[in-house]
């Protein structure tokens, strides 16, 4: 059966702005200091996927830049540009009827552009294992990573811990907790984080798709119609904009849990979403203060901060716990514990028709 790899690149990463642009997301950053992101995604995917057969999502108004840094990496007729942002339910699915009508069926490797993955031969194992279970069973699989604290900001999935397989049954998904009960899912020793990483036959999605979200499957439909066509892009055009929003959690994965259609693979791969600022430790080594100073900067006196230089001299004096990050056009400051509010600065210029600073 074929093998294919889908590595989801659509998103605006607001939340390290001023860095990160609608053009120049936080995908095509190199915020390791080793590569940009997407193609550190595309190197993890290689490990299991030919390079011809991996395929990359991303906004339209993205595809352009997404080509340049992922050339030699990724063939260009592989870079699906979407025309509008329309959740994952419709992202996963045009990747999969792009596969299913042009290259025939196989097992899609689904995974976001922009995590941090420590031991990348860990998950190269898992989803080998993963990949097999696709193929013998009409069943989704998803990776659950192992939850080293009671984290609020990401979703959980209970699985059937009595099975002893590394493949388990997943009973039900679980939103984003409060504190107290994160912790208690971590005592029981039955929930794993969700990685927001699937895999499965590119059939099976379609079929569920059209069982669950009958009106996304239809515009779907319409879009692979044309497929092969010379109305394949006008098609796109017109169509894709209107679909609904709703992630593939909501759309397919929960009520397909709910009938036993979902499996889980729990593993450790030194995984983390990095979101925003305040998660560059996950990156970088802090130094003996506690600070991770990126570029031309210089910090007296100062404890715990993330600065960040893009050109400019950066100085800080007897600062603790912020962000500072410089770029050619633009300063941000916040507190190191605030930073995932730097999303509301992107807000707030959206509305007042910054759009220079977007």
């Amino acid at each position: 059966m074929n093998h294919y790899g889908v590595i989801m690149a659509g998103g605006g990463g607001t939340r390290f702005w001023p860095l990160s642009r609608q053009k120049t997301p936080k995908q095509l950053l190199n915020l390791s200091g080793k590569d940009l992101m997407i193609n550190e995604a595309v190197e993890r995917m290689a490990t299991v996927i030919g390079k011809s057969n991996i395929f990359i999502v991303t906004a339209d108004l993205q595809a352009p830049a997404m080509i340049t840094a992922t050339h030699g990496k990724v063939f260009p007729m592989n870079i699906l540009a979407e025309p509008a942002a329309r959740n994952t339910a419709a992202c996963i699915g045009y990747a999969a009827m792009e596969i299913y009508r042009k290259y025939g069926d196989g097992v899609m490797i689904i995974t976001p552009a922009d995590h941090y993955i420590e031991n990348v031969p860990a998950l190269t194992e898992i989803f080998k294992t993963a990949i097999l279970t696709a193929e013998e069973q009409d069943k989704f699989v998803t990776i659950g990573l192992k939850p080293t604290f009671p984290s609020t900001g990401f979703g959980y999935i209970k699985y059937d811990a009595t099975v002893s397989d590394a493949v388990k049954p997943v009973i039900e998904f679980k939103e984003k907790p409060d504190e107290e009960t994160a912790k208690k899912y971590i005592e029981s020793g039955r929930y794993a984080w969700n990685s927001g990483m699937f895999i499965w036959k590119a059939s099976f999605i379609l079929k569920k798709l059209k069982e669950y979200v009958p009106d996304i499957y239809a515009d779907l439909k319409k879009i692979g119609d044309a497929m092969n066509t010379p109305s394949e892009q006008e098609v796109l055009n017109d169509v894709y904009p209107n679909i609904r929003k709703i992630s593939i959690d909501y759309a397919v994965m929960e009520p397909s849990a709910a009938k036993g259609d979902v499996l889980v693979i729990p593993g450790d791969c030194g995984w983390n979403d990095v979101g925003s600022w305040d998660m560059m430790d996950v990156l970088h080594t802090p130094n003996e203060d506690g600070n991770i100073l990126l570029g031309d900067v210089i910090a007296i006196d100062s404890k715990d901060s993330v600065i960040y230089s893009s050109g400019k001299t950066v100085t800080a004096v007897d600062v603790e716990g912020l962000v500072i990050v410089e770029t050619q056009d633009a300063i941000m400051v916040c507190k190191k514990d605030r930073a995932q509010n730097v999303k509301k600065i992107v807000d707030a210029l959206n509305e007042a028709g910054r759009k220079e600073l977007l």
